[in-house]
């Protein structure tokens, strides 16, 4: 009896997707998304990136709390320095992102997935304390966080969770995901990747959701993510390429928005130059006039209708409380900056309100 009254719950809620985005506190219309950030993180724990240094001197900064006067050497400790990969308080959290809705942010993509202390019941809680909508991830993160089980898993068995997450709910909370990701990727793909994109895949044309990718920091990756999408039967307009922020190069942009994927970045904000690899991915971190500068050519080539951009909050260093510039920084600091640019308030709205709207609405 339980068996059929899941079955039946999750058919209900699929036939009803359709035409809504999905948040934490339930379905709801697209146009009540308002402006959209479509990476953070509220709550996440990345304990899954930690190595121990081989200096005794560096070994210091393992367990010592994040605090101002560590600020300026945390980004090159970034592997390694506990506290700063850890947002656990919901109060804090609650703290951080009002600045977005006090700047009329509307809606929250967060983007944790399994992996990485996701955290259903608490979203729902910042939810219903900041009044924005909070948008849920499922799938897997990055294969360093992956279970320990991971290779006798099946594809069919990862698509099964996915859709459960989404039409269900996740465990026994109730709390549905809104949409399949970040599914996190390394370069080059291993054989488990691959399982997660194609189970992805699966999962997004039985429930309708949109799917939020992490790429491997390298040219290659992108793209070989999109041809395995592509051959899985993935709706690629309605998957989202994330942290593309680690790419300069115009026409590779250009040719991966021909593919019909969704671009976004995501790390506004961070422009710290100490950062050069994540899980030994060697990445090149763009300033927020990089990122400005690319989207500005990539609207004149006829591609703004598939523009996102968000910070991925993910560590305390990026938090108010620490001297970051947290989830508030888009609108209170690049939005003015992007009129004196010359960007129109109508590609504005598109690239914080209507394509947000678009992707994230179930089909």
């Amino acid at each position: 009896m339980a068996m059929q009254t899941r079955s039946a719950k999750s058919t209900q809620s699929r036939n009803s997707l359709p035409g809504k985005v999905q948040t934490v506190l339930g379905p709801i219309e697209p146009e009540n998304l308002g402006v959209t950030i479509t990476h953070e993180h509220l709550l996440i724990d990345l304990a899954c990136y930690f190595e121990m240094p081989e200096e005794a001197s560096e070994r210091a900064w393992v367990d010592a709390p994040l605090t101002m006067d560590r600020l300026g050497g945390a980004m090159a400790r970034w592997n390694y320095s506990r506290d700063n990969h850890q947002l656990l308080d919901e109060r804090m959290a609650v703290k951080e992102v009002l600045p977005f809705k006090l700047w009329g942010g509307g809606s929250v993509v967060d983007a944790t997935s399994i992996g990485i202390a996701r955290d259903p019941l608490a979203l729902q809680r910042i939810s219903r304390a900041t009044g924005l909508n909070v948008i849920m991830g499922a799938s897997h993160y990055v294969p360093v966080s992956h279970p320990p089980d991971m290779d006798r898993r099946s594809e069919d068995s990862i698509a099964d969770t996915t859709i459960r997450d989404i039409t269900a709910g996740v465990g026994d909370t109730g709390v549905r995901s809104g949409i399949i990701g970040e599914v996190g990727n390394f370069w080059p793909t291993s054989d488990n990747q691959l399982k997660v994109l194609r189970a992805s895949a699966h999962a997004q044309r039985e429930t309708g959701a949109p799917i939020l990718i992490h790429p491997g920091f390298h040219p290659d990756s992108p793209p070989h993510i999109i041809r395995t999408l592509d051959r899985a039967g993935a709706d690629l307009s309605r998957v989202i390429m994330g942290h593309l922020d680690v790419f300069t190069d115009l026409s590779w942009y250009r040719d991966l928005a021909d593919t019909g994927c969704m671009l976004e970045w995501d790390g506004f904000g961070s422009e710290d130059t100490a950062l050069h690899a994540v899980a030994h991915q060697s990445t090149e971190m763009m300033s927020d006039v990089q990122r400005m500068t690319i989207i500005q050519h990539l609207i004149e080539a006829g591609f703004g209708g598939r523009i996102l951009v968000a910070h991925d909050v993910c560590t305390k260093h990026q938090y108010r409380h620490y001297g970051g510039k947290s989830f508030g920084h888009i609108l209170e600091n690049i939005v003015p900056r992007m009129r004196k640019r010359g960007f129109t308030e109508t590609q504005i709205n598109a690239i914080l309100v209507k394509n947000p709207a678009r992707v994230l609405t179930f089909k």
